[in-house]
């Protein structure tokens, strides 16, 4: 599942690349380096009909993988306001029980 996140011009997430994404958060590689705790709010497009669902990220892990790219975990912490029940429906209608 490719899930876009809004890289801001000259933000952290200018030029970065989803990885991996579930309900806990998003795994990305980044040409810049993030230190650890750092707190990003970022924009996650899960479709093309709404508007993107908000939330703070809070970076758990970073690695380096190439001199010039770094693989990073980052935590979901707050959603900003309606974006959490968006965020939720999402996964339902992923994985319906």
């Amino acid at each position: 599942c490719f899930v876009p996140i809004d890289g801001a011009k000259g933000g952290n997430f200018e030029q970065t690349q989803t990885i991996d994404f579930c309900k806990g958060g998003v795994g990305l590689v980044s040409k810049k380096k993030i230190p650890i705790n750092e707190e990003i709010t970022i924009a996650l497009d899960l479709s093309s009909q709404e508007d993107p669902v908000f939330v703070t990220g809070k970076v758990k892990w970073i690695r380096s993988i190439s001199d010039s790219e770094y693989r990073i975990g980052l935590s979901f912490e707050n959603f900003k306001r309606g974006s959490k029940s968006r965020f939720e429906k999402f996964f339902l209608a992923k994985n319906p029980v």
